[in-house]
């Protein structure tokens, strides 16, 4: 960006890799929660046992107090580019931000479309009805957190072998 440097720690979303997004949020500075916008896609991630939650009370749980929500797949909504669509994720995420512990007023919602680029880097024509930041913008305004480098180190550990012998 133009302000930082960033390493991007991907956390894939599948079930196998939940001690990797452990071991990655454990070190992350601000979280950056892909929601899916797609009909079916949003509210399987939404439901109780959905990953998009998961994945937002674990950053929270392991110490990330910032994040930025981008509502993906918006080229693939009904209709495309729907402000219908983004304002019912952004509602109903927000609620439940709030709840795990998050002000949802001080996280960007920024509706995106990875696969066509929009609204990641420069602001897409297709979503001119979003006034707030790009990706990108976004990324520049995250607070860099003090470093306690007075405190005892802290190590994420993933997993722990037995060697005989």
């Amino acid at each position: 960006t133009t302000k930082y440097y960033c390493t991007v720690i991907d956390a894939p979303g599948h079930r196998d890799f939940i001690k990797n997004m452990i071991t990655g949020t454990s070190q992350a500075d601000c979280a950056v929660l892909i929601i899916d916008s797609t009909t079916g896609g949003f509210e399987a991630g939404i439901s109780k046992d959905g990953q998009t939650r998961e994945h937002a009370l674990l950053a929270f749980t392991l110490g990330v107090k910032q994040m930025i929500c981008c509502c993906n797949k918006m080229d693939a909504t009904t209709p495309k580019y729907s402000k219908a669509r983004y304002d019912e994720i952004v509602k109903e995420v927000s609620s439940y931000l709030k709840k795990v512990g998050y002000n949802p007023d001080k996280i960007p919602f920024v509706p995106i479309s990875g696969f066509e680029g929009d609204n990641m880097i420069e602001r897409s024509t297709n979503l001119d009805w979003y006034k707030g930041p790009t990706l990108l913008e976004a990324l520049d305004l995250i607070q860099e957190p003090k470093r306690p480098s007075d405190k005892p180190l802290r190590l994420p550990l993933q997993d722990v072998y037995k060697i005989g012998g």
